[in-house]
């Protein structure tokens, strides 16, 4: 809350009076901006600089001319990691030990980041910064992403000047769901045209820094840069695409040998460093088929066309810094959130929603589509194998926290102030280390109170230190982690570390056994020493229960994520007849009319012109899976796009008069999963069809929403190209619901998990 103090003198005429004008607020002499690159689901041997043969000079560059850390760690997830990357608190201290769609009633788990944890920008801006976002957000809880919601947790409420990109966890890459500050906004081209996110978002960050320049030339700035990359869909522009062709063919067990091979001899890791075995879960590479391979090659293809377009691209913000004067001084970071994903499961996945309508994921299919794979129809992720290549040489994966889960790279350039050009860092080090370190190579404390909030005590260490001294000891020396059940606690180089499958009953956490690693010696945790040291594994323990208690991580829940969906209270009222107007924003799936799966009535009340009337009179979802209702050549057609994987029409051969019409589409169920749909007009039915399997659940993950009069994107079905607008009038579009609601709490909890 800004006060007003006055320091002149009033006096009863202008004569008697003396003004005084508050000076702007001054960062410190010298401070540098920063930008905070913040990957998505890259594993630590996924950079070039960390050992991978991925094409990203543009970070390996960043990494020869400043720091390599060989010891950071993350919380093992996307919103959590992020929330500590701001604000310098623990996940749970932020109430984010969980995604935000996984949300619980408990102080540790409701996504509610409490203003008592200052976000970075809370802190610079009053001190003379300019602050932007751009990119993923992830961090307001979706009840509030749409545009009837309040604002107070969306970028600009929590102290960022300006906002560009997406709130889920993910986005369609050639047709996002964006939001620009607090409202929705459409890319500005269209696939066709050439667009891509990442171009998009790097085009929107020099836009501000050179708004920024053009008018004040020594003010620092924060820009949180964000890419989609690279969380699924993997998708990239053909050229980088072909780039990729035959590079894979080695496979996952050859790839890690590699891997390690490079990052040993770099002397990123130590020389002795071994390969933690390949899990039993994933099969050797030589013992696929050669059409499997191919598939499965292909899928890390497209994966890592996505992460070296991203790092073409980030070099182009890049190289804006010179021309604005900003190079020198800029401290950039860049990391990723957590470990690779194995969301793609044991197959990998052309269109990750399919998994949460109960359709299947095959090999074959993507055999028949593999030219497709990494383009604009698919939503698509690789299989499992590839995971664990990505985090070698560690074990286990992201949502886990074992190191594969929370060993993640990071690079710090800051061509003013590092003068170990080229070098590695080995001390701990936290996400939630970033935010006190960007205060104290500012020259900042961190504040007392914001906006007339206490605030509660940092509880990261600044690794600035590190900067100057590779030889430091660390500061940073002991550190809890939990994730869905899963625990470790870090010390003086030693891990005690448990792992409890997800979903498992809870009862069953306190027989889960700990494991004892000495990871100053053992990297990659292949040495349980939990045997041989048992006083050393309870003392962690111990300390782990302490830490617990001490950053709300209690209770420990593991219960079914049906629990947790059935658990949280919906204070929206309850309707059965929806009304949406022509030309609004989409409104997003989870606060749109819910059609899924039950019977439902779409009108569409409408005034017909001269001209023969067509485009979209409603459309919800995008070629990833939706529905469509609008005319085309002047009769009435509807679309139904099952996940990709099954496409159906239902057509009228009747043209639609001028003058004043109720256009309608019903869906009748017939059976459990499918049904019939009829087109009418006036009640008048003119067209009829089978829809063999409705969407029982989800039709899209990528954010795209609900439209009246245009369809967004790429669109559920080929009859039309988007946006298709209708030529005639729309008064407005009514939606009728019919029963219950199809709800498998169970699936909900995992399209949260897997849109991390």
């Amino acid at each position: 809350m800004e006060t007003r103090e006055f320091r002149g003198v009033i006096g009863r005429y202008w004569w008697e009076s003396e003004q005084w004008w508050p000076e702007p607020p001054r960062p410190p002499e010298g401070a540098p901006n920063v930008i905070l690159v913040v990957l998505d689901d890259v594993g630590f041997a996924q950079l070039g600089c960390y050992g991978s043969d991925i094409d990203t000079p543009v970070i390996d560059g960043l990494a020869a001319a400043g720091l390599r850390y060989t010891n950071f760690h993350t919380t093992a997830l996307c919103s959590p990691t992020r929330a500590t990357l701001l604000t310098g608190r623990n996940h749970h201290s932020n109430g984010m030990g969980r995604i935000i769609e996984l949300a619980t009633g408990f102080p540790g788990y409701d996504t509610r980041i409490p203003r008592s944890n200052g976000f970075v920008p809370e802190v610079l801006v009053p001190h003379g910064y300019a602050a932007w976002a751009v990119g993923k957000w992830h961090l307001t809880p979706e009840e509030e992403c749409h545009l009837g919601a309040p604002r107070r947790r969306w970028p600009l409420g929590r102290g960022f000047e300006r906002f560009y990109g997406f709130f889920s966890g993910e986005t369609h890459q050639f047709a996002p769901a964006l939001i620009s500050d607090n409202h929705q906004v459409q890319p500005p081209r269209s696939y066709e045209q050439g667009y891509h996110l990442t171009e998009d978002l790097v085009d929107r960050s020099v836009e501000f820094i050179r708004d920024l320049r053009a008018v004040d030339v020594d003010k620092p700035f924060f820009l949180y840069f964000c890419p989609g990359a690279c969380h699924s869909p993997h998708q990239a522009p053909t050229e980088w695409l072909e780039r990729y062709r035959g590079r894979f063919d080695k496979g996952w067990d050859a790839w890690r040998d590699e891997a390690l091979a490079r990052q040993t001899a770099g002397g990123l890791l130590p020389p002795d460093t071994e390969l933690s075995p390949r899990p039993d879960w994933v099969p050797a590479w030589d013992s696929l088929p050669a059409d499997t391979r191919q598939v499965f090659a292909r899928y890390m293809e497209a994966f890592a066309a996505f992460l070296s377009h991203t790092d073409h691209h980030l070099g182009r913000l890049l190289a804006s810094l010179h021309e604005t004067g900003d190079a020198d001084n800029t401290l950039t970071f860049v990391l990723s959130d957590n470990g690779a994903s194995s969301e793609g499961g044991p197959v990998g996945s052309l269109n990750d929603v399919r998994a949460w309508n109960a359709l299947p994921r095959t090999v074959e299919e993507a055999m028949g589509k593999i030219n497709e794979i990494g383009g604009p129809r698919h939503h698509n992720n690789y299989p499992w194998g590839w995971t664990v290549a990505g985090n070698t040489p560690f074990r286990r994966w992201k949502r886990e926290v074992h190191e594969g889960g929370v060993a993640d790279p990071l690079v710090v350039h800051w061509p003013s102030r590092i003068a170990d050009r080229g070098g590695l860092r080995r001390q701990y080090v936290h996400s939630i280390d970033l935010a006190p370190t960007i205060l104290e190579s500012i020259g900042l404390d961190a504040p007392v109170e914001i906006d007339g909030v206490e605030q509660s005590p940092i509880e990261g260490t600044s690794f600035r230190y590190t900067f100057d001294d590779a030889g430091a000891a660390d500061r940073h020396r002991t550190q809890y982690y939990e994730m869905f059940g899963c625990r470790a606690l870090y010390a003086d180089g030693w891990k005690a570390v448990t792992y409890h499958a997800i979903q498992e009953d809870t009862p069953g956490l306190d027989a889960a056994p700990w494991e004892l690693y000495h990871v100053a010696e053992d990297v990659s945790e292949c040495h349980d020493l939990a045997a041989e040291n048992p006083e050393k594994l309870q003392e962690l323990v111990e300390r782990w229960w302490i830490e617990a208690a001490r950053h709300n991580v209690l209770p420990l829940d593991n219960r079914p994520f049906s629990e947790f969906v059935f658990g949280r209270p919906d204070w929206r009222s309850s309707r059965r007849r929806y009304v949406y107007w022509p030309h609004q924003p989409a409104v997003p799936e989870a606060v749109a009319a819910n059609v899924k799966g039950r019977p439902h009535r779409v009108t569409a009340e409408v005034q017909i012109g001269g001209e023969t009337p067509e485009g979209v009179l409603a459309s919800q979802g995008n070629v990833l899976g939706g529905w469509s209702f609008y005319v085309k050549d002047g009769c009435l057609n509807y679309a139904h796009n099952l996940s990709g994987y099954e496409l159906h029409h239902v057509r009228s051969a009747v043209v639609v008069p001028p003058g004043a019409h109720h256009l309608s589409f019903s869906y009748e169920k017939t059976g459990d999963h499918g049904g019939m749909g009829r087109l009418a007009v006036d009640d008048q039915v003119v067209g009829e069809g089978a829809i063999p399997r409705f969407t029982w659940h989800r039709f899209s993950l990528t954010g795209a929403g609900l439209s009246c009069g245009y369809s967004n994107g790429l669109p559920v079905t080929d009859d039309y190209r988007a946006p298709f607008r209708f030529n005639s009038r729309i008064e407005r579009l009514v939606i009728e619901v019919e029963g219950e609601p199809i709800i498998d709490a169970d699936a909900e909890a995992e399209i949260a998990i897997v849109t991390q």
